[in-house]
């Protein structure tokens, strides 16, 4: 990819820029950290950005503070599944990344899953546990949906970010409580089949796949402490991969990001398989930019800074 440059004129027409973080999601203190260095890097960059959060200031504020553009850095609900996205709309200011429909889809892991089955995209196999079930005469036989899994699962809320509520489980009695734990978060939780193989995260800026990041963590799996505590967490960038993988892995994500309404920027989280397969686990609409985000290091890798990639992607809210 191409180093673009955004030029004077295009600083001048963003106008007033909210940045958009904090709010009331589970991933608040995540959305600090990534509003806060996007926030410094417009303003670096000569934008005339401000800090808002919707959890400290009524949305109706944005209007009569006279913003012109919204850059969304909110995580999880509230912000990345569709109601902040929507809210704008209704108040006519344009905001960056994906709209209310791509935002809800991508946000639900189930509903993201069933519209890759149906566009022939690959996604591991998996079961959907409900509270309405778990609390009904007629409880989930455990045994049963792990064996349909193959024996070995992971367990995720339906829609919640940042591997909150997650777990990895082996036998009927782990796979009950951690379905009790996701529900603390969510009322429908999705029972995967486990992928035993490496984990990989595709960006999408504009258009474009930047080159994939591949994790690897001593813990089970690529979870909470693993994304933004633990210091033995690696990061390969190059991930490692041929070119033709490499063409395969982005063309497959810009797919995947597309097929779920998709705009603006966003990464794409997957895993390749024994055989060699890519699976789709998930498509993010509003991304950490965190220190330790991976959506930075895609782009650093593909010659932009930090800068110039809050500034592309506060660009896409002038489409």
């Amino acid at each position: 990819m191409s180093t673009q440059v955004v030029s004077a004129q295009d600083i001048t027409a963003f106008g007033k820029v909210a940045v958009l973080f904090g709010g009331n999601s589970a991933e608040r203190k995540v959305s600090l950290a990534s509003g806060t260095a996007v926030l410094n890097a417009l303003q670096s960059a000569g934008i005339d950005a401000h800090k808002f959060d919707p959890a400290e200031n009524p949305i109706g504020d944005l209007v009569l503070s006279g913003f012109d553009r919204a850059f969304i850095i909110l995580h999880g609900r509230g912000g990345e599944d569709g109601s902040m996205q929507g809210a704008l709309q209704l108040l006519g200011i344009p905001y960056t990344g994906t709209g209310v429909l791509g935002s809800a889809l991508a946000m639900d892991k189930v509903f993201s899953k069933q519209v890759w089955s149906a566009l022939g995209l690959p996604t591991a196999r998996y079961k959907v546990v409900t509270k309405a079930r778990v609390n009904s005469a007629t409880k989930p036989d455990y045994a049963e949906i792990l064996a349909q899994l193959s024996g070995v699962a992971m367990v995720k809320p339906a829609r919640e970010g940042s591997s909150i509520g997650m777990a990895k489980v082996e036998d009927a009695q782990e796979l009950e409580n951690a379905v009790q734990l996701a529900l603390e978060y969510d009322d429908d939780v999705l029972v995967e089949e486990y992928i035993n193989g490496p984990e990989y995260t595709v960006t999408i800026l504009n258009g474009v796949a930047l080159p994939s990041i591949r994790m690897a963590t001593p813990h089970v799996f690529y979870d909470y402490d693993a994304k933004y505590n633990d210091k033995t967490t690696e990061y390969h960038c190059p991930s490692g991969l041929d070119d033709a993988t490499e063409k395969q892995i982005g063309e497959l994500s810009l797919n995947a990001f597309y097929g779920l309404s998709g705009r603006g920027w966003g990464r794409v989280d997957l895993m390749q398989n024994e055989l060699g397969v890519f699976m789709l686990l998930e498509s993010n609409t509003v991304p950490g930019m965190t220190e330790t985000s991976l959506v930075p290091k895609a782009a650093k890798q593909a010659g932009l800074s930090f800068e110039q990639l809050a500034l592309q992607v506060l660009a896409s809210s002038l489409e």
